[in-house]
């Protein structure tokens, strides 16, 4: 051979020097070793001295170089490689994964590339829009598969069978015995021939204008309805008549997700499988109407006592109406606030008017012939039998207090299947509509008096003090012809009953003149027809401006009397001015303290203190009941368990006592109380034979009459008012019975004591604890401490007015009207020992309130009764309810 190397063949590939000195380079690091390419023995990459040599022929790879660092940075970060790392060609690395130069091996790819190889840093963990599309895909396609298979699994509503399904309540009186059912089905399925054409116009132009060519879904409704779900809005409405329909057959109606969900799988597979005309018909025979009716049929009975078929379209938009939430627009009235008669027939009137509005609109009625239309007139309502005398009111206390308690709704019970267990003592529910009854029957006769003793109703309730348990109702004389529960009214004033609120309050807080806490044996000014003070000294003033006196009974010259005594004979005077000391926002605190809602409460002025206020009978009797118990006190309730299928309901606990009243305080109320009975306006309550206690109250007008005492065992409450079945508003009793007037301590008295003796008849008499001193005696006689830094106001009194030295003499005081004692006259000024004139004892008369004529500021004051009292409260109607059990 030649003393020089043959010098090496050129590549065919071109490239030249530049590719020579490239393949000189030395290997990069590459993770795994690649497979040398077949033929090449295992040291043809390296000369001896270490250096790779380019192999004869072959062509170098572009970007060699560049490829083989991003692979060793790969391999640094441990991240794994697609296929083989590299696939070299004569020592050579090759290009991207899955091939290389001259026949480089290539690896397995994967199904889903993630996280993406070939990626560095962020880039790597982004998914590809290929991934991103398939994945979507996938999920709707999975999505649309289990719709499918959703919609073949729901069934479709049958209307026979959900008639069928309905049950009815059975509830229980306190000893387990079964007291009586309610919510038998009254349902009549009828063809879509047997029901009016107007019906049918009415209901689709008002509830689904679109029905007939609609899918039977509303996207819009049901993306609402779940917003609505989500916030805590209203989820009713916005629904097609399709849609209406299926809830229709749920015997649950709860608002949950996944009852939307399959609401609408079985409305879009009834839209597809029926015609119109059957889900019309499945709607309308499935629907609530009130008054316990289910379907078209039995609604047009209940209301209007005709079939379906005969509908007129006036009639037709009242029953469309109802169909938005019969609770709320059934003229009869409904449970839970805001569903009065009065609110609930305003509601309906609306309602129906958008109804026949709708109609016109839709070319279903002509505008002449709606407007001839007036607000029909409902029949009168028919219950069953099984719920006649108490047995209804006491249904319908104790559904109020599940409807307080839980979710359920007024429909909810309707649709039957509960277990009730009541509070209610079938022995002394008895003995208190006996005592009701003897006591109307010896002297009321509407056949006799009947402008005079028509209308007179009675309310009552008994509750056991400290617990709350309400052991006996009277709701009115029988509840298959008078549906408003008496004892659950709100809406009739209390009035003197009330005081021992103001007392206890000035008992516990004091006034703006005392240290602290004032006894009962405090002192006030109590003649007739007195001017009373604001705590600034002023006095209080009409609308008018003229000054506000306020009346008692008769024209007694009390002169300075206690507040024992002031109670004992129910003297308005005294009471008035102390609220105004205390403060009415504190005598409304102490009342609710006691047990009396807050929605019952009037407006806070000086007649508040006189009872102008409505809470029901059942609220007063757990007020009073507060007082016996020293203080403890319980909600009242009248549910102890409740169960559906088997299972109870939660939230029927016994509600919790505490003490919400100073124990000394609730005591001493009791103790004057007491002297009420012993030597006051209750003194017909002796005949009971027990200790007890107790205060009578009358108001204005003698429009009613309240008698509520208690004994240690047992608080009851009893009313008495008469109403316009009509109008809803109370009337006078004057002459009731024969009487010239009815108060406190006549009729409702003695219904007290009836119903009292013989509950309490066999259990021992017991004596209330005893009261101690409480509070400082103060001189109150209605005169506030001097202010002598106060500025002059409008309202302070005119020179005339002003405090002088007292002037007691006997000539002072009319002739015809004696003074108790001398001692009892310490007037402070001649204003104050004056009884307003000979004019303004001819206009007080009766009514009492202010004596001149004006309006009062204070929302008049009340006269004319033993029991004080109050004027007409602008607190709402009787047939309000306080909604307390």
């Amino acid at each position: 051979m030649s003393e020089h190397r043959r010098k090496p063949p050129q590549s065919q590939g071109g490239g030249g020097r530049a590719a020579a000195r490239r393949g000189a380079q030395p290997p990069q690091p590459s993770g795994r070793r690649a497979t040398p390419p077949s033929g090449a023995s295992p040291s043809s990459g390296a000369s001896s001295g270490g250096q790779p040599r380019a192999r004869s022929g072959a062509a170098q790879p572009r970007g060699g170089r560049a490829e083989a660092r991003r692979a060793a940075q790969a391999a640094s970060r441990g991240g794994r490689r697609r296929g083989a790392t590299t696939a070299h060609a004569s020592g050579a690395g090759g290009g991207r994964a899955g091939g290389g130069g001259g026949g480089g091996g290539g690896g397995r790819k994967r199904f889903i590339d993630y996280p993406r190889a070939g990626r560095a840093g962020a880039k790597r963990w982004m998914p590809s829009w290929r991934l991103v599309t398939g994945i979507c895909l996938s999920f709707l396609g999975m999505l649309v598969g289990l719709s499918w298979i959703a919609f073949l699994l729901v069934g479709v509503p049958d209307e026979a069978k959900a008639a069928s399904t309905q049950q009815s309540n059975v509830f229980y009186w306190s000893d387990g015995k079964v007291m009586g059912h309610r919510g038998e089905t009254n349902r009549q399925n009828v063809d879509l021939a047997k029901i009016s054409t107007h019906m049918q116009d009415a209901v689709i132009s008002a509830e689904n204008a679109s029905f007939r060519t609609d899918s039977g879904v509303d996207p819009k409704g049901i993306a609402r309805a779940l917003f609505n779900m989500a916030t805590g809005g209203d989820t009713q409405g916005g629904s097609t008549i399709t849609q209406q329909y299926v809830k229709n057959t749920y015997l649950s109606q709860e608002q949950t997700l996944s009852r939307k969900f399959k609401e609408m799988f079985i409305s879009i597979k009834v839209s597809t499988t029926q015609d119109k005309d059957k889900i019309l018909q499945g709607y309308l025979n499935t629907a609530w109407y009130g008054r316990g009716a289910y379907g078209i049929q039995a609604a047009a009975q209940a209301y209007f006592h005709k079939d379906a078929a005969n509908l007129n379209s006036n009639e037709s938009a009242f029953l469309t109406a109802l169909l938005k939430n019969a609770n709320l627009y059934n003229p009869d009235g409904g449970v839970g606030p805001g569903a009065s008669p009065q609110e609930n027939r305003q509601r309906a009137e609306g309602r129906w008017n958008d109804v026949l509005n709708a109609m016109v609109k839709h070319g279903k009625l002509s505008q002449s012939e709606r407007d001839s239309y007036k607000f029909p007139k409902v029949k009168g309502q028919t219950v069953e039998q099984g719920q006649a005398g108490q047995i209804g009111y006491l249904m319908d206390t104790a559904e109020k207090y599940i409807l307080k308690k839980t979710n359920l709704t007024k429909k909810d019970l309707e649709l039957g299947g509960f277990s009730i267990h009541t509070t209610f003592d079938r022995k002394k529910v008895k003995e208190l509509e006996t005592a009701v009854k003897k006591v109307r029957k010896a002297n009321i006769d509407e056949k006799l008096r009947p402008g005079k003793d028509k209308h007179v109703q009675f309310g009552a309730a008994s509750i056991a003090p400290g617990d709350g348990k309400i052991v006996a109702l009277y709701g009115g004389g029988d509840y298959v012809k008078h549906f408003t529960n008496n004892a659950d009214t709100q809406g009739v004033p209390v009035g003197s009953t009330w005081k021992p609120f103001v007392l206890a309050a000035a008992m516990d807080s004091g006034t703006y003149k005392s240290d602290g806490p004032i006894s009962p044996m405090s002192k006030y000014l109590a003649n007739d027809l007195m001017k009373i003070r604001n705590p600034d000294g002023s006095y209080v003033r009409n609308k008018d401006g003229s000054f506000f006196l306020q009346k008692n009974e008769g024209t007694t010259r009390w002169g300075a009397i206690t507040l024992r005594k002031a109670m004992e004979q129910s003297i308005n005077v005294p009471f008035v001015q102390l609220g105004m000391d205390v403060g009415m926002d504190k005598v409304m605190k102490m009342a609710e303290s006691a047990g009396i809602s807050h929605d019952s409460m009037a407006e806070r002025n000086a007649s508040f203190a006189l009872g102008t206020s409505t809470p029901s009978a059942i609220r007063m009797a757990d007020a009073y009941g507060t007082f016996a118990s020293s203080g403890l006190r319980a909600e009242p309730y009248s549910v102890t368990s409740v169960e559906k299928e088997g299972q109870p309901l939660a939230g029927f606990g016994k509600p919790k006592t505490s003490q919400t009243i100073d124990d000394n305080v609730a005591n001493n109320v009791t103790d004057v109380l007491k002297n009420v009975i012993k030597n006051g306006t209750g003194r017909k309550a002796l005949a009971l034979g027990r200790p007890a206690a107790g205060k009578t109250g009358t108001t204005d007008k003698n429009k009613s009459a309240w008698f509520v005492g208690y004994t240690p065992q047992l608080s009851t409450a009893v009313t008495m008012f008469r109403e316009d079945p009509k109008k809803h508003k109370l009337l006078s009793m004057n002459g009731v019975g024969g009487k010239d007037s009815i108060h406190g301590g006549d009729l409702p008295t003695e219904v007290w004591t009836e119903y009292m003796r013989a509950a309490l008849e066999g259990r021992t008499a017991q004596d209330f604890p005893s009261a101690t001193d409480l509070g400082e005696v103060t001189d109150g006689l209605g005169v506030p401490k001097p202010t002598p830094s106060a500025p002059p106001s409008s309202t302070s009194p005119t020179p005339s007015d002003t405090p002088s030295s007292p002037s007691p003499s006997p000539s002072s005081s009319p002739s015809n009207s004696p003074s108790p004692s001398p001692s009892n006259s310490p007037c402070r000024n001649p204003v104050d020992c004056t009884d307003g004139g000979q004019d303004g004892g001819a206009n007080g008369g009766q009514d009492g309130g202010p004596v001149n004529g004006g309006n009062s500021n204070s929302g008049g004051s009340n006269g004319g009764n033993p029991d004080g009292g109050s004027t007409s409260s602008s607190n709402g109607t009787i047939f309000g309810q306080d909604g307390g059990a």
